[in-house]
């Protein structure tokens, strides 16, 4: 028998048995770490060669199929906005009222409203009052959560409600649990007693609480468990008298999951960071943390996010470190109180206009090599600071700051960091004159300074007119520029100047307080694009031909008495050969009288997937490339009379969607020798496996070979692993050689656990290798870390250091 009945009454019979809180979908966004995944587990790969790949989301494929789930119809509504204008429909064997207003419904009672779905044996409802009675295996379902009970009751206008033997699953969370009873207060908050709360398997608890009462706020998306006890497995492991866990992706107080590891340089160490959500716009995070080897340390972060200004406060700080220090460091900091400070902020002025800081600072250089470098990153030489207003419009941009510099290499002196710029002013210009016809202007200001250096002050400037003509299939784009950059040096500039050859004599001092240089910069880039229908192992292509001239012509300047305060060569490559400079920064500017030779060729699929892509080029030099620099060593080379560059070679080839190579190779007809050589292959192994194999070389500076995988044993088991081995370079100071980098670990996943090991040995090559040589077996070249972790799936932020570390020493890493 099917009748309708009045929409807002009986569908809040419903409503009211829904005594656990609907939770924030994943589906439908949130804050939480782990990118968006479905109930399925279903996740998107990462790209083939990405460099920044996803999180690997929570995997519930791996969650047993349980009883709560049987009666889950993944056809009901997932709407929950059209419940007030919903009809409620009624099915049951049988429906008894003798006065209209008490219904009496039984048999297979089954009633929906848009994405409410009760169940139950018998269901008492009073049209007038609003009460209800469901008996005998009752079952509720809406957009997030799943409930079952033996008896529920209460009052549907007030939203109150009470039912007896409560199992609950939440579908988005995963949140679920078992209770004596519960009790609901309003629409948002429930209050369970002798209650449990885990997100693992329904009846396969691998970790839960188990408190006296568990409330539930969905309004502030937080639970709270009173007198509980945290077990894994059956065994207690922590008792609770008060403790405050999320129920959806919200911020929330609590503490984040704790770290330990090990390192060679600071001993054992134990983190426990405890966040502070404060107010929606700003928070905090307390990180103590226990060196064996040196102390305790106090690390603390504050964000906030005001009317017009964001920004972040990050101190650490070490009240006295007992620790030792290397020999050959410049810095003695045994006993002393040590810190790093960085501050960062925006704050809109006014219109386009906004003022940005960024402060980073430390009491000693020693503070990242001691503190820094456990499992991390690349090492860190210097801190920056910088302050600047910038603004921009339609076709300008502006910016006038300062930025600082501090030496973070304890076996450098501050000789080692670049100038500092205070002040630094930029103006640029970029606007269309037409559809084809561009006209812009470059210019910079910098007042650099460095004690017991040149000093003075630069400025560039350099207005150019483009234009750009061309179809689909060719293009023509002239550009003629004139680059202006004067020099005001500072008192006692004869003291300074560049060393001769090998850096022997006395250096040949500035004679100019004020140099400059003026000249123009003219060329002309050119190409077409072929493209025909191909057939390859029975796979059919488009494939395009793509012949590039491009043709640069700047007179020769003499430029021996400019100094030089940010310029430095370039790594030649291929998008070199298309350069107008070879030389970063403005103090040197090559002459040129070049044409550029390179053709490419693609392979596209039906899909438009580019299978293959080769490129080859070289420069032809029509005049000798007589603007140089001082080298490393101090010494000002001679002209290069080279009728050619190195050959130049590319090639990306797509083997198919799991495998992927790229490769680049320069060899130089003048040496005979090759000058770089790059190949690299990955491969994805399963969905969530991944292999890479890499070699690096550049003539005098590296060859170095690299391999990583993530390996999956199982569903739940992945083996992580990276390599890298160095073959020693002529001529380098203290050169690395032998394995760089070994690193190891395990990973264990399951539905709602997941545990991290990884043991690192590495050189630490940010600070050795560097000259001047630490004298050998005064120090250890060799540091070592152990870390490991674990992460409790649906408490919160992992706040870990190993994700990290594995996204970037393997390419791939989810």
């Amino acid at each position: 028998m099917t009748r309708t009945l009045p929409p807002r009454r009986l569908l809040a019979v419903a409503a009211a048995l829904a005594l656990v809180g609907s939770p924030v979908d994943a589906m439908a966004g949130g804050t939480g770490p782990h990118r968006k995944t479905s109930l399925d587990g279903s996740e998107q790969v990462c790209p083939l060669g990405s460099f920044h790949c996803p999180p690997r989301p929570y995997n519930y494929v791996m969650c047993r199929p349980n009883a709560m789930l049987a009666f889950y119809d993944p056809t009901l509504s997932r709407d929950s906005s059209v419940r007030d204008t919903s009809n409620t429909y009624v099915w049951a064997q049988h429906i008894d009222s003798s006065d209209q207003t008490v219904y009496h419904l039984s048999g297979n009672v089954r009633m929906d409203r848009a994405d409410q779905r009760l169940q139950a044996d018998t269901v008492y409802y009073n049209d007038d009052t609003t009460d209800y009675d469901a008996r005998g295996n009752v079952r509720y379902q809406d957009y997030g959560q799943l409930m079952a009970a033996t008896h529920a009751r209460g009052n549907d206008s007030a939203s109150t409600g009470i039912a007896d033997d409560v199992r609950y699953q939440m579908l988005s969370s995963r949140g679920n649990g078992e209770a004596k009873q519960a009790q609901m207060f309003d629409a948002d908050r429930r209050l369970y007693t002798q209650a449990t709360y885990s997100t693992c398997d329904v009846g396969h608890h691998l970790w839960e609480f188990r408190g006296k009462s568990i409330a539930v706020d969905e309004e502030t998306g937080r639970g709270v468990a009173r007198n509980a006890t945290f077990r894994v497995g059956n065994v207690p492991l922590l008792y609770l008298p008060w403790f405050s866990f999320p129920v959806d992706d919200r911020r929330m107080t609590g503490f984040l999951y704790p770290t330990i590891g090990h390192t060679s340089r600071s001993g054992y160490m134990l983190s426990a960071p405890f966040y502070l959500n404060l107010a929606p716009n700003y928070d905090a995070t307390l990180d103590p943390r226990i060196y064996t080897a040196r102390g305790p340390m106090l690390d603390g972060e504050f964000r906030y996010l005001v009317p017009g200004s964001s920004g972040a406060l990050d101190v650490q700080y070490v009240p006295n470190d007992h620790g030792t220090v290397d020999p050959g460091t410049t810095t003695d900091t045994v006993g002393t109180r040590r810190y790093r400070v960085t501050f960062t902020d925006t704050t809109h002025l006014w219109q386009s206009w906004n003022f940005s800081t960024s402060i980073d600072r430390s009491s000693d250089s020693n503070f990242y090599y001691d503190f820094g470098n456990d499992m991390g990153g690349a090492p860190v030489y210097t801190l920056t600071s910088n302050a600047q207003i910038a603004g921009g419009g339609k076709w300008w941009n502006a910016s006038v700051g300062g930025t600082a510099y501090q030496n973070m290499n304890p076996f450098l002196t501050d000789a080692s960091l670049p100038y500092r710029q205070l002040p630094y002013a930029n103006f640029n210009i970029d606007l269309p004159l037409n559809r084809w016809l561009e006209f812009g202007m470059t210019n910079q200001f910098v007042a650099f300074r460095k004690p017991g250096y040149v000093e003075g002050s630069r400025e560039d400037i350099e207005p150019w007119i483009g234009a750009d003509f061309g179809t689909p299939a060719w293009f023509v784009r002239p550009r003629v520029a004139w680059r202006y950059t004067d020099y005001q040096l500072s008192s006692g500039y004869q003291n300074y100047g560049f060393y001769g050859l090998l850096g022997s004599g006395t250096p040949t001092p500035f004679t100019q307080k004020s140099p400059s240089r003026s000249l123009p910069i003219a060329s002309i880039d050119s190409g077409l694009v072929f493209d025909r229908n191909t057939s390859l192992f029975g796979q059919d292509y488009t494939q395009t031909l793509e012949p590039r001239l491009y043709y640069l012509y700047v007179p020769y300047r003499n430029q021996n008495n400019l100094p030089l305060f940010d310029s430095s060569p370039m790594s030649f490559d291929y998008w070199q050969l298309f350069s107008s400079n070879q030389f970063a920064g403005a103090d040197r500017q090559m002459n040129a009288n070049n044409l550029t030779a390179a053709i490419t060729t693609r392979l596209l699929d039906d899909s438009g997937v580019e299978r293959l892509s080769a490129s080859f080029g070289q420069i032809r030099y029509f005049t000798p490339q007589r603007v140089q620099m001082p080298n490393s060593a101090n010494t000002s080379s001679s002209a290069t009379d080279w009728s050619g560059s190195a050959y130049v070679a590319q090639l990306d080839l797509q083997l198919s969607d799991r495998w992927k190579a790229s490769s680049s190779y320069q060899w130089n007809p003048n040496t005979h020798h090759n000058d770089m050589a790059m190949f690299q292959l990955q491969g994805r192994l399963g969905l969530d496996g991944v292999v890479n194999f890499s070699y690096r070389y550049r003539n005098g500076l590296m060859e170095q070979y690299s391999v990583s995988a993530v390996y999956p044993l199982s569903e739940r088991w992945r083996l992580v692993g990276a390599w890298t081995y160095a073959e020693p370079v002529k001529g380098v100071v203290n050169p690395l050689k032998g394995t760089i980098e070994a690193l190891a670990g395990v990973e264990y996943d399951s539905c709602c656990v997941t545990l991290r090991v990884v043991d690192r040995s590495y050189v630490n090559q940010g600070y050795y290798g560097v000259a001047p040589p630490v004298t050998a077996g005064q120090t250890n070249y060799r540091d070592n870390a152990i870390m490991f972790e674990v992460i409790f799936k649906g408490l919160g932020s992992t706040g870990g250091q190993i994700d990290p570390l594995l996204r970037r020493d393997i390419l791939g890493y989810q």
